[in-house]
Formats: C-alpha cells, structure tokens, sequence
C-alpha cells in the first residue's frame, strides 16, 4: 500500500491540474466503475486515481510508466489534495491499463462533454458561418491513422511491418465538437464504418466525409431517412447523365448534372439519381477539376463546393489532437491501454478547450497546453492565469492556419467570386 503523505491537503493545494480535474463531476468516476466492472479490479489503486494519473500523462507528456509514477510521487501531497488520489507504482498503472476495461474511459469522455454542454450552453453554441447559412446541423465524419510499433503491438497490424490504431469521428461543425468514435485497429476500411459513425443523424441534417466513405448502400439508407450528404465521387464511378441543371454564375463551376449509376449491382445498391457538381479548384497554386455528389438538388452547385471545403475542419482537429496530446509514445502495449490512452486524450483535448472558451483564450491551442503543463503544479487561479498569459491581443480562434487545410478556391466565400 502507498504510504499516506505526510501532510494533509488544504487550500493551499489547489493546484492547476487539480482545477482541471474538478471539471469532472464528483460521482462520475465511481459510478462508471461500477457500470463497466471496474471497481472490481480495485485494490489499492482506485479508478479515480487511476483516471488521474491518465490525465496527467497526457497533459505531461509522459513517454514512460516510470515518467507517470516519478512525476506523482514527487507531488504526494498535492495529488491527495485532489479527491484523495494517490500515486501508482509502475506495475500497478501497467496491470491498471491492461485488465480495466477501456469502455469506462470512453464512457468518461461522453458524460463529461454531456455535463459540460447542459451547464455551460455557450460552451457548443455554433460559432460558423456556414452553419448560421444552412439552418441545420452540419456533420463531418473522417478518420485518422496513430502509427504504433508492430514489433510491440501485433495486434494491431495491419500490413507485413506495419501497426496502427485508427479513430474514427463524427464532429459536429458548430461547436467543433465530437459527436461520435470508434477507436479501433487500422485493418478495416473506412467505408465499413461509415453505417455506425452516421447512425445518429436526425432527418435535415448534413454528413460531409472523402470518397473513402462511399458506399452506395450507406448512402441509400442516408436518402431515405431524409439526411443530406456531400462527398467526392469516385474515379471510377460508371453513370449516365440523365438530366443538366441551370449553369451556376460562378466560373469555376464547370458541370452540373443529375445521374444515375450504370451498373446494375451499383444501381440495385443505389437506385435513384445523384447530383454530380463539376468545379476548378485551386491547389498549390494550380487549378484541378474536382468532382462532388450530393443528394440535394435544392442548393447552388457554388453551395455544395462551400460546404465539402468543410471537410478539412476536421482534418485541423485530428492536427491539434495529435501534435498537442501524447498519442507517440504509448504507456502500454495491449489493445486496452492504447484506447485507454485515446479516450484520455480526447477527454483532456476537452477539458482544455473548455478552459480556453471560458478564459476567452486568444492564442493557439499548442500554446495553451504547453502554457498549463508548465505550470501544472503551480497553486494559481487558473483562470486568472490563462487571462493574464501574454501580451499580444486577438479574437478567440479554434483553427491557427486553416487556409493550409481548405480548398483556397472556395474559402468563405459563398458569392463564388475570387477571394
């Protein structure tokens, strides 16, 4: 058993990570233990400490289980402070990850951005102009690749000399949110997923995802429940031009037809018709003919072009996540303690992304996380911190470079005119 700090926490210890972990209601932790059968795997080492130590090797950047446990030990008295957490000796985090199940981590993320969207309604108010446009939810769904090392973890390999992990997501446009995720290994094609990452889209809605996602049977199913879907076709997408709109004002806009699959097995999967937009859009410098679908005929071909440059936003997101959080080096080898360590990542994303809304925090989010794991220790007002943290002013911004992710040719610009 650990041995019990010398001295009792007071006030004196509200430290920063303290004040980060007190977002998490109180009650969450143990009751999602009992939920997932974690309490019963409960020795000396609960699962809120267990949830604490996560959090902190993510925000310090850990590259090891001895880097977690030194950094804990070292901070007893403040770690007690926070809901009486103690630290973990490296073979007890290491079993932790291993045999808890990963289920109470995701579960974790979900109910804290729950907690945070009921009592903090600004926190996902829409912030988009595209969104404001539209009148409806806009959804992005895209997947990224975490590189693993596959003499360590063949379980998740993937090719002869390769292994990864791969999170899938559906976040929603306005509140550059999650909405859902699948963690999972990198054998599978996007495509496979695409049925449950778009399960919970209401009828009105809108999906935007890259033609790995296409599956005509999937995009059947989105038609008849009503929800509207924008993607690139495929290049080898066989179809007959059955009808051809009104020409758009807008130059760059080379085609715009209604069509319909040639194939008859395609054609089975997908029989009505779909819109197929043909625009020029620049990249690097250089104009390139880019072909989109749609299955809404309602809107301006210019129209369908603004909301797939959409689709990058969530290409910034998995940036930030992955260049800011520690998803290089993991503390564990099995399939549970890497997504163990994915849902961590995502849930302290949330927490600071929370904390720089609140702050109104108008520096790049890499800055943010390293501003707080510097002073993760200190016992500061956090707030009064992240307000008085540089001297350069600016409005708040998610998105530090977008015009590096969009379609130049069609960045917020919806009259369709050279920006």
């Amino acid at each position: 058993m650990n041995p019990k700090p010398s001295i009792q926490p007071n006030r004196r210890h509200l430290t920063i990570l303290r004040q980060l972990c007190q977002l998490i209601p109180p009650y969450l932790v143990p009751k999602l233990a009992r939920e997932t059968g974690v309490n019963l795997k409960e020795r000396t080492f609960s699962a809120w400490s267990h949830v604490v130590a996560m959090l902190y090797a993510q925000i310090g950047h850990a590259w090891s289980l001895n880097d977690v446990c030194d950094g804990l030990r070292l901070h007893v008295t403040a770690l007690f402070a926070i809901r009486g957490a103690r630290p973990p000796a490296r073979n007890t985090l290491s079993h932790a990850n291993k045999v808890r199940n990963c289920a109470m981590a995701e579960q974790l993320f979900w109910s804290v951005l729950g907690h945070l969207e009921t009592n903090f309604s600004g926190f996902c108010h829409g912030r988009r102009k595209l969104t404001w446009r539209f009148r409806r939810a806009i959804n992005v769904v895209d997947s990224t690749t975490i590189q693993l090392i596959a003499t360590c973890l063949s379980w998740a390999k993937h090719r002869r000399r390769k292994a990864a992990a791969k999170c899938h997501l559906r976040m929603d446009l306005a509140s550059f949110l999650p909405r859902f995720a699948i963690v999972d290994t990198a054998k599978q094609h996007d495509s496979i997923r695409a049925k449950e990452l778009c399960a919970g889209l209401a009828e009105g809605e809108i999906v935007i995802f890259d033609k790995a996602y296409v599956d005509y049977v999937h995009l059947w199913s989105l038609e008849e429940r009503g929800v509207f879907f924008v993607t690139r076709a495929k290049d080898n997408m066989d179809c007959r031009v059955k009808k051809r709109l009104p020409k758009s004002p807008d130059k760059r806009i080379l085609k715009d037809e209604l069509v319909e699959l040639n194939n008859p097995a395609s054609k089975k999967k997908y029989p009505g018709l779909l819109r197929r937009v043909t625009a020029l859009v620049e990249i690097d410098g250089k104009e390139r003919e880019m072909v989109f679908l749609t299955n809404n005929t309602a809107w301006a071909a210019s129209s369908v072009c603004d909301l797939y440059e959409c689709r990058w936003s969530i290409e910034t997101f998995f940036k930030e996540l992955k260049q800011t959080m520690q998803l290089v080096d993991f503390v564990g080898h099995s399939a549970n303690a890497v997504k163990w360590q994915v849902w961590m990542a995502l849930l302290v994303h949330l927490l600071l992304r929370f904390q720089a809304w609140q702050s109104r925090w108008a520096h790049s989010f890499t800055r943010l996380i390293t501003y707080i794991r510097s002073a993760l220790w200190l016992e500061r007002d956090l707030y009064i911190l992240l307000k008085g943290c540089g001297t350069a002013g600016g409005d708040f911004r998610w998105l530090g470079s977008p015009e590096q992710a969009w379609l130049p040719g069609f960045v917020s610009n919806p009259m369709g005119q050279p920006g």
